[in-house]
């Protein structure tokens, strides 16, 4: 197991974010919190994979990081045509 404290770092903070978004969207119902949360969501499972072994040049963590940016991009769109 690879214990890299810079991706160590990113889980956590991604791990908080994504607990906070869904806190958020759970109290307030603000659509762009969830869509923050499910980003980071898929930031802290590649991080975690990361950390369990898995090379960060593997297909699997470029997509799944792709995702999360995907779904940035697309919340942020969303709200700016809101």
């Amino acid at each position: 197991m690879a214990m890299d404290p810079t991706v160590l770092m990113n889980f956590i903070f991604s791990l908080i974010i994504t607990i906070i978004g869904f806190w958020v969207y759970q109290t307030k119902k603000i659509v762009l919190a969830m869509y923050i949360a499910l980003s980071f969501g898929l930031f802290t499972i590649s991080h975690l994979a990361i950390l369990l072994g898995t090379s960060s040049t593997d297909l699997s963590i470029m997509i799944i990081r792709a995702l999360g940016y995907l779904v940035l991009i697309y919340a942020l769109i969303r709200e700016v045509k809101r």
